[in-house]
């Protein structure tokens, strides 16, 4: 065979040496890979899921949920009437308003059409369009979404997420990283936390239809009431009147969303007295047996200025316990003069007033508690603080104060979260009680508790007795500030009472705020009651022992007395004590004339008891 003339022969060397290299890499690469285990694919970065809010008992309060919104090409829709008519019924939207939103963006190429629609919706909408050829027109964008399964529940407490999923209230805000970390490891998306929250749906559902039944009766503007734990400080239900519903929170008022017993500050009035009465003893600027007189007036001279307190009567010679009993102004304040205001301050500070309680819930007040050295201090200023005014607190600090009185004297740190897991359910986190450094001695607080239970069988709290179980309360009520003219309003008070029970061994701490209620106002004659009712409710739902009342054999029927009718004979009656129902009949009188200024009960009266009655006669009644 010859070689054709036209082929070289070095060329053709070189085309056989370069088919070979090219074939013995090919033969290499493919053993290479042959025998190589191949590299794992790359893993899809998974969707982070916001974790769930639950009880403690694990009932769900907030889930994460997925929702769409759903959009279209108007430009690319023909038969803009048949794809109103397909859509309508899924989306829950009229037919012509789908139509005058498709042609009055005619000439867009995308429009959202209906926005924050929930999964079945998206399946039955995504069905629809591709069985109608409308698949290549639409368009769904997925977003994290939100449910609160309970609706109002605890509204203000758990919070609400926007529709970026960020948290914007309550726990969803607060604890926005634990819920939704923001981080990644190694390219794994950090799944969100789930938190567990120390209130009892149950409990919260039974005592919110009481505060609601409470808001109606009085016509109050708010109610706000905090049930807690007294060993561990944590809070089993947390209720702020009026409240939202989270499902619709963007509907909401700014009072509804509002966190009150975090962020609102008022005076309390005579609640606070417990805590004076606690702080004079424990610093033994008085004790037990020392008395007080009180002549229904504390007026002293310092300088050029008078100080004047006044008391609601003349409740004579008392000791510290029947000076909580009467909530006596005189005598307290007579007490604050035995103390330094420093002591007496620090005291106040101990128990977390003039700081924020520091739970995880954010927009805490530190409520406003004076310091000698601050401007507006006067020398009114100890005792006026003394009976809980020229002080303001919220009703967090409040009950944080009163850990110090039911738990010995050691103060408990208050907390809303039970425990924490992971996307799995593993626990990361569970509550421990966080004791903070002893206030008062323990002999101080069970003389407190003491005089408490007093108060609730025979004084100003007597309505919130349950008589089965031991019950220490005391009741406050004091004028709110006029935000127009800055002076004391004569409408506007803010009702409240604290309860602490069983007195042997005090499990449950109970505190209870109405304000701006109509009519009637005094806390002892409409929150006590209020107290009562909860109490009843949460001993029920604890399990906690029913056994002080005493047992009675009888036949079986009872004979109730009823109220003695008021006669007008010879003289004025004594009409104080006396309830405006009680005095409506006397209106039938046709030779006196009887006028009735205000509600509730009989405060004073012209002439006074003992006045001859004469013809024609007028009476007038001043109701408190």
């Amino acid at each position: 065979m010859q070689v054709n003339g036209y082929i070289k022969k070095a060329p053709l060397i070189f085309l056989i040496v370069c088919a070979v290299l090219f074939s013995s890499y090919v033969i290499v690469e493919y053993g290479f890979f042959a025998f190589t285990e191949p590299p794992s694919p790359m893993a899809e970065q998974s969707e982070i899921q916001r974790g769930s809010i639950l009880d403690r008992n694990g009932k769900a309060l907030a889930v994460p949920a997925a929702f769409y919104h759903f959009g279209a090409s108007p430009q690319s829709i023909k038969d803009k009437a048949e794809f109103a008519h397909i859509i309508s019924p899924i989306i829950n939207e009229s037919e012509s308003s789908i139509i005058e939103l498709l042609e009055k963006s005619e000439n867009s190429s995308f429009v959202y059409i209906k926005k924050k629609i929930d999964s079945n919706s998206y399946d039955e909408l995504k069905k629809a369009c591709k069985r109608n050829g409308y698949s290549a027109v639409v368009k769904f964008d997925k977003l994290q979404g939100r449910v609160y399964p309970e609706n109002e529940l605890a509204s203000q407490l758990i919070g609400f997420v926007g529709a970026d999923g960020q948290g914007l209230a309550g726990i969803e805000y607060s604890m926005q990283d634990t819920l939704f970390p923001a981080e990644s490891k190694n390219g794994t998306a950090i799944q969100g936390k789930n938190i567990y929250l120390t209130i009892d749906a149950n409990l919260q559902t039974n005592l919110e239809k009481i505060a609601h039944e409470a808001m109606d009766e009085t016509q109050a503007e708010s109610i706000m009431l905090i049930a807690a734990e007294a060993k561990t400080g944590e809070v089993l239900s947390y209720i702020s009147l009026p409240s939202a519903n989270l499902n619709d929170f963007s509907s909401a008022s700014k009072t509804e969303l509002k966190n009150k017993p975090a962020s609102d500050s008022y005076e309390p009035g005579s609640v606070f007295k417990i805590f004076s009465v606690a702080s004079f003893l424990d610093t033994d600027s008085i004790t037990t047996r020392d008395i007080f007189l009180c002549d229904g007036i504390f007026s002293k001279k310092v300088g050029r200025e008078t100080i004047k307190i006044t008391c609601l009567d003349h409740h004579g010679w008392e000791t510290a316990r029947e000076a909580l009993k009467y909530s006596c102004n005189d005598a307290l304040a007579q007490m604050s003069e035995k103390i330094d205001s420093e002591p007496f301050l620090a005291k106040l500070h101990q128990l977390g007033f003039g700081e924020k309680p520091g739970t995880e819930i954010s927009g805490e007040t530190p409520g406003v508690l004076r310091h000698p050295n601050d401007r507006l201090w006067s020398a009114r200023s100890k005792p006026t603080i003394a009976i809980g005014q020229e002080i303001t607190v919220s009703a967090l600090q409040m009950v944080q104060a009163a850990t110090a009185i039911a738990n010995g004297g050691i103060p408990v740190q208050l907390s809303f979260v039970s425990k924490i897991t992971d996307f799995e359910g593993k626990e990361e986190y569970i509550h421990s009680p966080v004791l903070k450094n002893r206030v008062f001695q323990k002999a101080t607080t069970d003389y407190i508790l003491e005089c408490m239970e007093t108060v609730a069988t025979s004084g100003t709290g007597h309505r919130a007795d349950l008589k089965d179980v031991s019950l220490g309360v005391k009741t406050g009520t004091a004028q709110m500030a006029d935000p127009a003219t800055g002076a004391y309003s004569k409408t506007d008070f803010v009702s409240n009472c604290m309860a602490i029970f069983p007195i042997e061994n005090p499990e449950i701490i109970l505190y209870i705020v109405i304000e701006k209620a109509k009519g009637e106002t005094y806390a002892g004659r409409i929150v006590a009651p209020v107290i009562a009712k909860a109490a009843d409710v949460i001993i029920d739902h604890l399990g906690m022992a029913r056994g002080k009342a005493s047992s009675l054999a009888h036949p079986g029927s009872v004979s109730i007395a009823g109220t003695e009718p008021i006669v007008l004979k010879d003289t004025v009656p004594d009409f104080r004590g006396v309830s405006k129902r009680q005095l409506l009949p006397l209106l039938n009188y046709r030779n006196i004339t009887i006028k009735i200024n205000g509600d509730g009960w009989v405060k004073s009266q012209e002439p006074s008891p003992g006045t001859p009655l004469t013809e024609n006669m007028e009476i007038e009644l001043y109701l408190e």
